[in-house]
């Protein structure tokens, strides 16, 4: 089903969360996936760029976790395994983003604040674990804004020498799909995860093994 969510609004996360409780009995699995890039230099970021960022990357994702946390308790008690939470950050919340330092920044503090989560909830009881997932390059609208900004870094107007730049950063040799990623977070989502908590999986065709 789809239902319109800005992540930004904490209504439309209720909105969203009852939903699901009404038509499929309570959220399992949330997945906190919605993030902005702004590809800018940090001198040259407005404030009102740099806020919106933080809206949505570490906004959304307090919001999304705070409605659904009482739905993901009580579903975890019926699961063998328990509920997951699973968090999108980036490669660039493990090592620096030169091409947008503040983009680095807030996908850091997911990072941490997975961590963070993973160990609160445990000590708690909730039986919710709490992971983040750490993309590479991918074939996406956001990975293609990515090699834009890799090409402004070089000084260059054409976005294939970002591309290109993007899959030499990658041993594996090429970028990600989205079916690499999506897989990574059903394996979180799944039984199969069930001692994983507090980790950070990294998708990242070996750019950050260098």
């Amino acid at each position: 089903m789809y239902q319109h969510l800005n992540v930004t609004e904490a209504t439309d996360w209720r909105a969203a969360v009852q939903l699901a409780d009404a038509r499929f009995g309570g959220v399992d699995i949330l997945v906190n996936n919605a993030a902005v890039y702004l590809g800018k230099a940090f001198e040259d970021a407005k404030l009102e760029e740099w806020q919106n960022m933080c809206a949505v990357n570490l906004g959304g994702v307090v919001l999304g976790i705070q409605a659904a946390l009482p739905s993901l308790r009580r579903r975890a008690q019926t699961r063998p395994q328990g509920s997951a939470v699973i968090n999108m950050s980036s490669v660039a919340g493990i090592v620096g983003s030169a091409t947008d330092p503040l983009y680095s920044m807030t996908k850091g503090g997911i990072t941490t604040f997975t961590k963070a989560l993973a160990v609160d909830f445990g000590q708690r009881g909730y039986r919710i674990r709490v992971n983040s997932v750490h993309p590479g390059a991918v074939d996406t609208a956001m990975g293609r804004q990515t090699f834009a900004s890799r090409a402004r870094f070089l000084g260059v107007q054409d976005d294939d020498i970002g591309r290109r730049q993007a899959i030499a950063a990658h041993p594996i040799g090429r970028i990600g799909t989205v079916e690499d990623i999506a897989r990574a977070i059903v394996y979180l989502a799944s039984d199969d995860a069930g001692f994983v908590t507090g980790s950070s999986l990294v998708v990242d065709g070996g750019f950050t093994a260098r």
